[in-house]
């Protein structure tokens, strides 16, 4: 009877009804989208703080209506009846001959623009399935106020040979991936993308020496931008074409990232002799306006850069200020295990000639003869040899583009390195598993990292507390179980005094030169100001130099006195403290200050930063402090220490992060000791927050 009565109606009626499901069916879609998107914004464990930045960041202010500039209410109505005074388009728009040019009111640009750049390596390798996942994620992002711009690397065979050949059907290969990814974005109803493969073009001329030059650059900025503008996915092969030929060429997907960052960063355009230096700056503030390139995201089947501080681990967090060195020095042994260390230290200092430290190692482009395409070996910096392992040689690729692309961008912009599995991943539950604890919701690295501004998990945890992200039914030692994926920031210097390489911090022996607080070196105003700021008590200066000045262990400063920690060494009770090798063999390193200013608090990583140069670099066997009870940073100490106890009759709770191995009955008793005695010195001398 149903059927019969929809048989009888109408074309229009059907076609009423036809609306109808599809509003509803979009409806539907749209929901299951934006709950698509909440359960990754829920699984990303975002807390307040971050929420909040989050939306200073991306929400876009009041002020800022559609882009336009046009003189006001003269080429249309303003939709107030003006009768006559609203003259004929023709006499409106007439030539005016003035001698001052005519003031146009200029609105204000539209919402900033937010970028990330995504380099994607391999994808021939994946399946649709994980294509299909990285797709979803990007969506997400665009859904969360990030627009990406991918760039396709179908690199998989390592370094190329400077008299070895490409495939003859390299560009079929690259423009065949780039439309997979495009149809798994596509796949996304509310997310589309468009294959952008003739905006790179690649200069004959051989680029000037440092990072923020290559061969490639972008020739159209309106085809990357008309796009962006509208939400769309730019994809863009590893394809460039060169400036008088036009023939197509291969070029290294690191050199179109760095061509990419100096474009969207408004540091492509140069000076002419006869330009106003003025009218340049306001072009390029307008640029600089326009687009915010916030993130670097490597997409690479090897993930981030590996750690030597654990085994088949990887680096949390990369402060490039200060582990950058470090780490590319063990990525070259590693590469180069034939060549001696003196070697390489020279060819590091030959690096750091350039302009801002560093050379370009992306300088290779491959150019198009008739016999096919020959790889550029123009102006590589790094030697690959027979010995050289190709997942080294990606791994310092990745490192040094990450450096490049920072360099260029605002100290808040940031890079996130992980494999495309990590990336596919939609926060989907683990498997239930009874003989495990801990099992936890997997979390999307790059919506974790877009939400909050930091790594999924905090660099300065233990191996053990760093959780298991992997579904699976065995048991994984935690060091081979951490997330393949590295976050990095500009980040900023870590300096300590005295410096632990060359003076190990041990207790002072009587008689001869030690560090104290009003030493040259320390800048005594500054880190008073740190301790108040970050404590929120004034502190009794005199009482406190008196007490600490002749056991200075040493001082950790984080950048400009954005933070610090100050360690002593204390003798517990019942021990004379006479200088002796008996007395000074029992002296305890205790942590006395350990301070971040407000303003630096929960971003930036400053208390990590701190926290690992004094557990790695200052004292690797473990040092003792005290905390009250109720204090809420007690959390952050927790997971943090190897073990705490609660000192009977006090408020104070003991942290240490002293091996158990290490931690004898004697040890923790002077620990327990030496927490009890020490007298606080603030200027109120009220027991409290100390």
């Amino acid at each position: 009877m149903l059927g019969t009565w929809r048989l009888s109606r109408g074309p229009r009626s059907r076609l009423r009804l036809y609306r109808r499901y599809c509003s509803l069916s979009i409806f539907i879609t749209s929901f299951l989208l934006c709950q698509d998107t909440i359960v990754s914004i829920l699984s990303s464990s975002a807390t307040k703080r971050d929420a909040r930045s989050y939306l200073q960041r991306f929400t876009p202010s009041e002020d800022s209506p559609s882009t336009n500039t046009k003189p006001f209410c003269e080429s249309q109505s303003c939709g107030v009846n003006l009768g006559r005074f609203y003259g004929p388009a023709a006499v409106q728009g007439s030539p005016k001959f003035v001698q001052e040019p005519e003031k146009q009111a200029k609105l204000s640009v539209g919402p900033q623009l937010h970028i990330a750049l995504v380099k994607i390596r391999a994808p021939q390798t994946l399946s649709d399935e994980t294509l299909g996942g990285i797709g979803r994620t990007l969506a997400q992002l665009a859904r969360l106020g990030l627009i990406s711009v991918v760039v396709v690397d179908c690199n998989d065979s390592g370094p190329a040979s400077p008299d070895g050949l490409r495939n003859s059907d390299w560009k079929d290969v690259e423009i065949k991936q780039a439309n997979r990814l495009i149809a798994a974005i596509d796949a996304n109803i509310d997310t589309r993308a468009r294959l952008v493969e003739n905006i790179v073009g690649v200069s004959e001329e051989l680029p000037r020496p440092g990072i923020k030059h290559t061969r490639a650059y972008v020739t159209y900025r309106k085809l990357l931008m008309t796009p962006l503008k509208r939400s769309v996915i730019p994809v863009i092969p590893s394809i460039g074409y060169y400036d008088s030929s036009q023939l197509a060429t291969p070029v290294l997907a690191a050199d179109i990232v760095l061509a990419l960052t100096r474009e969207l960063a408004g540091l492509a355009s140069t000076l002419l002799p006869d330009e106003d230096p003025d009218v340049v700056e306001e072009r390029l503030q307008a640029l600089r306006k326009e687009v915010s390139l916030d993130r670097l995201i490597v997409l690479d089947p090897l993930g981030g850069i590996p750690s030597t501080d654990r085994k088949n681990g990887y680096h949390i967090f990369l402060n490039m200020e200060q582990e950058f060195e470090p780490t590319k020095q063990e990525l070259l042994r590693r590469l180069h295990l034939h060549r001696d260390k003196g070697s390489l230290q020279a060819q590091s200092k030959k690096e750091l000639a350039s302009d801002l430290g560093f050379s370009n190692p992306f300088s290779m482009s491959a150019e198009t003869d008739f016999g096919g395409p020959k790889p550029f070996a123009g102006t590589a910096r790094i030697e690959v040899t027979e010995e050289s392992k190709a997942e080294n040689w990606y791994y310092l690729q990745n490192l040094q583009l990450v450096r490049s692309v920072l360099s260029m961008l605002p100290p808040s912009s940031s890079a996130l390195l992980t494999t495309p599995d990590e990336a596919a991943n939609s926060g989907n539950d683990a498997p239930f598993q009874a003989a495990r604890v801990g099992t936890r919701r997997q979390r999307n690295p790059l919506i974790h990292n877009l939400l909050t501004d930091k790594p999924i998990f905090s660099s300065s945890l233990p191996v053990g507390r760093l959780g298991h992200q992997t579904p699976t039914s065995e048991i994984v030692p935690p060091a081979e179980s951490i997330t393949p994926t590295t976050f990095a920031k500009h980040g900023m210097s870590v300096t300590t005094f005295p410096n632990p390489m060359f003076s190990p911090w041990e207790p002072p022996i009587p008689g001869q030169p030690h560090l104290t607080l009003t030493d040259s070196q320390i800048d005594l105003p500054r880190l008073v100001y740190l301790i108040e700021d970050s404590f929120g008590r004034k502190l009794d200066v005199k009482e406190y130099l008196k007490r600490v000045n002749g056991r200075v262990a040493g001082v950790i400063i984080a950048g400009e006195y954005e933070g610090g920690a100050l360690l002593t060494w204390e003798t517990p009770p019942g021990v004379v403290d006479d200088g002796s090798p008996e007395s000074r063999s029992r002296m305890v390193p205790y942590l006395d200050k350990f301070a971040v200013l407000k303003r630096a608090q929960g971003s930036g990583g400053v208390a990590d930063l701190i926290f690992k140069a004094m557990i790695r670099d200052c004292f690797p066997r473990g040092c003792v402090w005290r905390s009250r009870r109720n204090n809420p940073v007690n959390k952050w100490y927790f997971e943090r220490s190897r073990g705490t106890w609660k000192i009977p009759e006090t408020g104070w709770t003991m942290f240490w992060t002293t091996p158990d191995m290490s931690l004898d009955r004697q040890l923790f008793l002077d620990y327990e000791g030496v927490c009890k005695r020490i007298e606080p010195s603030w200027a109120d001398n009220k027991q409290v927050l100390d």
